[in-house]
């Protein structure tokens, strides 16, 4: 079928032109996904985030990826919920080393009333360091989210994880309407969304498309998407499963990239299984958003200084924090963007 891609956003994406797009030959959809990209925001810089786990393990969901289940034995050390200025400190750490955001997360259903005004104190906290915040906490209350907005955070991450229809396979204990709900209320709330999903979990291609589908119909799109390759743990109900090849991981990169262009997607859990090769035609295919440091919540991660040396190699910087509301600087940065676009991608073959 006849594919039009757009650089400016679109919430109406079939399942025939997703499934079109997954078809390309390989390096088209990465060439269509760079010029997407680089219309849309300055090439070779890639958001630098931080991931801190604030309350680790028995969580009473039973995500069938997740270490922090209760559900299954996994030795994972159980901790509480961390105090506030070891928070704080680590949050400092993350930005001596380069990260523009800070990411907490509690494993838990939802926010408990004892815990919560804890957690609110942390984001005030790290709002003062000047990075921006991120939590992930579970669902939420129309309270919860207002409280959330009121102390200045910036994202909440809620990952949909994968289709609609492979969902039930991985999770009972929450519905996809919980999350969706959740997702409902920090928008409404004024808070930008963190939201993507898990590759890997032996879904197959069309619940790849599923996801990405679901996620581009949100109006706005998630500012943020992460898209997570399956850490395989031992003692998980996916300890066994099937890799997912990893051509098929930097497919969903590049769609997810043109779907939501305007978004940072981001090139999360997996990365320290992945070669140098692969991540980076992870950026190719319209990557621009990573986690940094030693680990993810409880899962490896590439240490800080294999990715300042990849960066080094790629001609990559971190990019730098701007203020959403100054519409000149964000003027200036797209009118870059498109003019590299314009000049650097094409060449005169015959010259």
């Amino acid at each position: 079928m006849a594919l039009t891609i757009s650089t400016t956003p679109r919430f109406d994406w079939t399942e025939a032109e997703v499934k079109a797009l997954f078809d390309l030959p390989f390096m088209d959809l990465l060439f269509q996904a760079q010029t997407v990209h680089r219309a849309n925001f300055a090439p070779n810089q890639v958001q630098v985030s931080t991931l801190l786990s604030i309350k680790t393990g028995a969580c009473p969901e039973d995500c069938k990826y997740c270490p922090q289940s209760g559900h299954y034995n996994t030795e994972l050390e159980k901790e509480k919920l961390l105090e506030v200025q070891k928070v704080l400190e680590e949050a400092a750490k993350a930005k001596e080393k380069g990260a523009s955001r800070f990411c907490m997360g509690a494993a838990w259903k939802h926010p408990s009333e004892r815990d919560f005004p804890y957690v609110l104190e942390m984001i005030k906290g790290v709002k003062n360091l000047g990075l921006e915040s991120c939590v992930t906490l579970g669902t939420l209350t129309d309270a919860q989210a207002k409280q959330l907005a009121d102390v200045g955070l910036d994202y909440y991450n809620h990952n949909l994880d994968t289709s609609p229809e492979f969902y039930d396979s991985i999770i009972t204990t929450r519905s996809y309407q919980d999350r969706l709900d959740t997702l409902s209320r920090v928008r409404d709330s004024g808070i930008k969304l963190c939201c993507g999903g898990i590759m890997g979990m032996g879904e197959e291609e069309k619940d790849r498309i599923g996801l990405l589908r679901q996620l581009s119909q949100m109006t706005p799109h998630p500012e943020s998407v992460p898209i997570n390759m399956l850490v395989k743990v031992k003692g998980t109900p996916l300890e066994n499963v099937d890799d997912l090849d990893e051509f098929d991981f930097i497919r969903t990169i590049a769609v997810a990239r043109i779907l939501m262009p305007k978004s940072h997607v981001r090139l999360s859990a997996g990365r320290q299984e992945m070669s140098e090769q692969t991540q980076a035609l992870c950026f190719m295919a319209g990557a621009n958003s990573i986690f940094y440091g030693e680990k993810l919540l409880t899962t490896g991660n590439p240490e800080a200084d294999q990715d300042r040396m990849l960066f080094a190699k790629l001609g990559i910087n971190p990019e730098q924090r701007h203020d959403v509301s100054d519409e000149a600087v964000l003027e200036s940065i797209a009118a870059q963007a498109k003019a590299q676009a314009d000049n650097k991608m094409f060449y005169d073959a015959n010259a």
